[in-house]
């Protein structure tokens, strides 16, 4: 029996995901490729050269290729150490430089968001902590048109708020038939959009970006594009936060490594020209 997946369509479909998205896919996760494949042609009776063909024509079916190769595992208050770095050390942080500069907002991009449990995450340790003459605005992206529906929504079952500290829930959630949905005083604070890493965001001035657990996903090359871009979008005194399992080590870039007392961030150094 044929292969599903011929070595010559492997180097396709990785090739042209890689130039659509910055995914790398390597020899050793190929299964995981074939598997998102088989999944979007089992509705259909198109082979693998066909669809190959179909999907370079057809924009829309790309995105949705592109959406089921993501892997969107993602919870409320994940990574404890960046919640408290967030907390403790990032905002008192930044509360001090606005103040001095005559600003009372702070701007977060929640970088590959999925359904949205991170910004809202941040977003109610914003309004927990915040000085009450302070606004803040997220922006929350993310590749998969399905999660950001989700996201956008707020709703999730009674297994996906587990972890949600009890006072948040009862202050922040509405129960629900089914599940819970985020309050409207945390939704008008996040701001869901499309957007792929591959490609410039147009946001600047930002305070925060997290990305977590994305730049695994891509080669060194695409992880250093996507870096250099944050870089962009960040004001000259702001911070970075990436996975715990991720490191700009060996990258060639000017922003500097912050060890807390919770756990280890990157901050934008005030006054460094970044030379892309």
């Amino acid at each position: 029996m044929p292969a599903f997946l011929t070595d010559e369509y492997f180097e396709r479909f990785r090739s042209l995901i890689y130039e659509a998205s910055g995914i790398h896919f390597s020899e050793s996760n190929r299964s995981i490729l074939e598997s998102r494949l088989k999944e979007r042609l089992r509705t259909s009776a198109t082979d693998v050269a066909e669809y190959y063909e179909s999907i370079r024509a057809n924009g829309t079916e790309l995105n949705a290729l592109l959406d089921s190769v993501t892997t969107n595992l993602t919870r409320f208050f994940r990574n404890t150490a960046h919640v408290q770095t967030f907390e403790y050390y990032v905002i008192p942080e930044l509360v001090k430089l606005k103040r001095a500069a005559g600003s009372r907002l702070l701007r977060i991009w929640s970088a590959g968001c999925s359904t949205g449990e991170e910004p809202y995450t941040f977003a109610m340790i914003l309004r927990e902590v915040m000085p009450a003459d302070f606004s803040a605005q997220i922006v929350a992206s993310d590749l998969s048109l399905k999660s950001l529906m989700i996201a956008q929504e707020g709703f999730y079952a009674e297994t996906r708020v587990q972890g949600v500290p009890p006072r948040h829930l009862t202050r922040y959630f509405e129960r629900k038939p089914g599940g819970y949905r985020i309050c409207d005083q945390i939704r008008e604070m996040v701001r869901f959009d499309y957007h792929n890493l591959r490609n410039d965001s147009g946001l600047r001035d930002l305070d925060v970006v997290i990305c977590r657990n994305v730049l695994i996903y891509f080669d060194e090359t695409a992880q250093k594009a996507v870096v250099d871009r944050f870089w962009q979008a960040l004001a000259p005194v702001s911070f970075l936060f990436i996975g715990h399992s991720e490191s700009l080590f060996g990258m060639k870039t000017d922003f500097e490594f912050v060890r807390t007392d919770w756990a280890y961030i990157y901050r934008k150094r005030q006054g460094v020209r970044h030379e892309r």
